[in-house]
């Protein structure tokens, strides 16, 4: 943990044994190095993609933008992929999904639940087919929503909602010993319950995502 970038070659060095006990020894632990993983946003030919429409947007209210990604979750007897929506002005995750799939229906199971939230006016992700199915950008459209999407490559473009995984990852996943779903998607249910409610953020000036995603609905609403 105190240096998570290190793959298998330098963890043999640094604790003088064999790479191939150091590999075996990893794999027991579920443990690997930080670093980009294949990447999981694949575009298919014929979906269409949208403009990026965030450089230079000043984000001042909750519900302005959203945006979503998904990430990969390894454990103990394989791994998951687990798909949030996140409102970028309060960092509140407003919905998530686990799948075993790539297939876009828990995208939409994400999007449903944080549609029950509110709805922004600008939704950005990146060029995944998820994202840019007809089913995807089809409910966003009839729900008056703008479509953004990253360039190719700009993973820094949805900046927050990497934060987010980094976070999850660090405080959750890699700690943890996870064998399956359900045994993680309790954990998850949890950990996003603290880290809207509870876990104070740096960059709110310490206050916690609910803190500034519900009052900037009272000041919408006219509740204060």
């Amino acid at each position: 943990m105190e240096y998570p970038f290190f793959g298998s070659r330098r963890m043999a060095v640094q604790l003088h044994v064999n790479r191939k006990r150091m590999q075996r020894l990893m794999r027991i632990a579920g443990i690997e190095a930080l670093y980009p993983k294949p990447n999981l946003s694949r575009p298919v030919p014929g979906h269409q993609i949208y403009p990026y429409l965030l450089r230079g947007v000043v984000i001042e209210r909750p519900d302005h933008v959203w945006s979503t990604d998904i990430t990969y979750i390894p454990m103990r007897g394989g791994f998951l992929y687990l798909v949030a929506v996140m409102d970028w002005f309060s960092r509140f995750v407003l919905g998530w999904e686990l799948s075993n799939t790539m297939e876009t229906g828990f995208c939409l199971a994400a999007l449903d639940a944080a549609f029950g939230r509110g709805k922004p006016e600008i939704f950005n992700s990146d060029q995944g087919a998820q994202f840019t199915s007809a089913d995807f950008t089809g409910t966003l459209l009839k729900q008056g929503v703008r479509i953004s999407m990253d360039a190719r490559g700009r993973c820094l473009d949805n900046v927050f909602i990497e934060r987010l995984w980094r976070s999850l990852k660090y405080e959750l996943i890699y700690p943890g010993d996870f064998a399956d779903g359900p045994t993680l998607r309790p954990a998850l249910d949890r950990y996003f319950d603290f880290y809207n409610h509870h876990r104070p953020h740096q960059a709110l000036n310490y206050k916690t995502p609910a803190d500034l995603y519900r009052n900037g609905e009272a000041r919408k609403k006219g509740l204060s």
